[in-house]
């Protein structure tokens, strides 16, 4: 049987640790023998060839897939759409718009997973005008780019496109670029879990800043 481990990726360890232990003991529940990969993806990983990183976070699925041929990947998202045992919370048919990360505008399936467990908690999606493959980044990725003043009005902009206050995201980096732009993030981990999105850290330079210590030491 191929190895399995689940990676939750550098900022949901920033964002909300026990999130991750939940996620893994609902892994657990579905695989036998799945462990835990702290390595950040942005360093070599040290697994067993033909192994399978189950991500949370949508750069990580895109730097193994693309950087490493001696692994596979797939996200939470996919795994988790599939499960007959998830006790998916209900939301009573509350309608969310959805924002769709840039590593995944590629990504059918990851798409069609995550419109799969909305619709399994009983989430009404109300799509923008760009989405799925068509999705407009959130801003985050201009970081260092361009001025952060225009970084922020590429936030303000993507955000004022959502047809709903509450937007689900599914990468942490675009919890804060949602709140910048006035909107309200739903991460889609809180969502499984019936938590509340927490925004914590949010301005660029600080958040960046908090990210690549967390990289460098992992």
């Amino acid at each position: 049987m191929k190895k399995k481990v689940y990676a939750p990726g550098c900022a949901l360890m920033i964002y909300k640790p026990e999130l991750a232990d939940r996620a893994i003991k609902t892994l657990e529940e579905e695989f036998n023998g799945i462990n835990e990969h702290l390595i950040c993806c942005r360093h070599n990983h040290n697994l067993e060839k033909g192994t399978e990183i189950i991500n949370t976070c949508s750069g990580c699925d895109r730097r193994y897939r693309e950087l490493f041929k001696d692994i596979t990947t797939v996200t939470l998202w996919e795994r988790l759409s599939e499960s007959k045992n998830f006790p998916f919370p209900n939301y009573n048919g509350i309608e969310m718009a959805i924002h769709d990360a840039c590593p995944t505008r590629n990504r059918i399936e990851v798409h069609t997973s995550i419109r799969r467990l909305l619709e399994r908690m009983n989430i009404k999606i109300v799509e923008p005008k760009h989405t799925g493959a068509n999705s407009i980044c959130c801003g985050d990725s201009f970081y260092g780019i361009l001025p952060l003043d225009k970084q922020k009005e590429m936030m303000k902009k993507r955000a004022m496109e959502m047809p709903c206050e509450d937007v689900v995201v599914y990468c942490v980096s675009c919890i804060k670029s949602m709140h910048i732009g006035g909107k309200k993030p739903r991460y889609i981990l809180d969502l499984l879990f019936a938590e509340n999105t927490e925004i914590g850290i949010f301005e660029p330079e600080e958040w960046h800043k908090v990210l690549q210590e967390y990289i460098d030491n992992h």
